[in-house]
């Protein structure tokens, strides 16, 4: 989700996204992106490994897994900035009560990429 903001709401940054692990799109994500108009169909599922030798200005981590076992991305100048969100693919409830998840989720990662782009893009 973070992706899909950061590729549509700044033209200045090259965005890459990865994980430690690949698991595809989740159908949720890309249900509640397209609700605020953003395609995010098209995304792939890649492994941070795949980046390798890219000059990083920015590393970005969104949840707390991912900034305590992501491999080492020697960056010396990179700017590394992390905020835990809420993992709404977690939630075992009724439809209503998973896409609340998912949009209470999107919402928080869209203020997110909003203030990371006014803070450190413009």
């Amino acid at each position: 989700m973070a992706h899909g903001y950061l590729e549509t709401l700044q033209d200045k940054a090259h965005v890459y996204s990865a994980g430690i692990e690949t698991h595809g799109l989740n159908p949720g994500a890309v249900a509640i992106m397209a609700e605020d108009g953003i395609d995010i169909s098209d995304h792939t599922s890649n492994h941070v490994d795949e980046y390798e030798g890219i000059s990083w200005d920015y590393i970005i981590t969104v949840c707390d897994h991912a900034k305590e076992n992501c491999p080492y991305i020697p960056a010396k100048s990179a700017l590394r900035i992390h905020h835990n969100f809420f993992d709404p693919s977690k939630v075992v409830g009724s439809e209503n009560e998973k896409h609340q998840a998912f949009l209470k989720a999107r919402e928080e990662i869209k203020k997110f990429v909003q203030d990371f782009i006014e803070d450190e893009l413009s």
